[in-house]
Formats: structure tokens, sequence, C-alpha cells
């Protein structure tokens, strides 16, 4: 028997670009895994400059790429979808730092050098584990 999620406000999980890629990659049905990790009511969240990274992939990839890219783009319209102000220098992996450190919201991501460097300012990190689950670092 299934518990229901304790009523808490709506956890705000911040999406890298490669997290959308999981399904692909690893097979796995990431909506229905956070939901099972979290046991919460969350909010995937797909930042502007996340979602400009997959177009520019998905336009200048390569073919395999793109596929992949298009198919995480439409994955990523199931998320909601929030403006940030960065600027043109900045790296995509520096707004999705500086986003999670002021909402104090969770990351997903299997980036290794973006997960150390959440990791090292104290934000949890949700990953794909030893390719067939989503584990998460830290507390939320």
């Amino acid at each position: 028997m299934m518990s229901k999620p304790v009523r808490r406000e709506m956890l705000k999980v911040i999406v890298d670009s490669n997290a959308l890629f999981v399904p692909l990659q690893f097979k796995i049905d990431i909506f229905s895994e956070l939901e099972q990790l979290l046991n919460r009511r969350f909010s995937l969240i797909l930042l502007s400059s996340v979602k400009r990274e997959l177009e520019t992939l998905a336009e200048k990839g390569s073919p395999k790429m793109r596929k992949n890219a298009a198919y995480a783009l439409k994955l990523g319209e199931k998320c909601k979808y929030i403006e940030v102000e960065d600027h043109e220098s900045s790296q995509v992996d520096d707004v999705i730092i500086e986003t999670a450190e002021k909402w104090r919201a969770p990351v997903f991501t299997n980036d290794v050098r973006l997960r150390k460097r959440l990791r090292d300012i104290s934000v949890p990190v949700i990953y794909v584990r030893q390719k067939s689950r989503l584990e998460i670092d830290g507390m939320i």
C-alpha cells in the first residue's frame, strides 16, 4: 500500500539539461522516480538558461544530440518554465547554482562538476545512481 505524500508546500526542483536526457540514456521515468524519492509534492523547474542551452543543442549539435535535445525539450514542457536573469557571459551552471542557493532548492543533475559545486554550498543534489535509480545527496 502506497502512503500518500505529506502535504507541505510545493518543493521546487531545478533541472539541469542533462537530467532531461536521463529517460533516454537510462530508461528511467524521472517523474515517477522523483515522486518516490521525494515522497511529497514537487515542481520541476526549467530555467530559461537551461532551455536555451537545450535549444542550441537541438539546432547545432550532432544529429544524435539534436534528436536527444528535441526530446529533452519535449520533456521540459512538463516542467514549470521560469525566466531567470542571466548575462551572456554567465555559464548555465553558474545560473543554476545562483538560483538554487537563492531558493534553497535541490537540483537534479548528473554533471559531476556541478554536483560538487552544489554540495560545496550545501545544496541537495538528485542524480542517477548505478544507471538504474535516482538518489539524493543532502537533506531537503
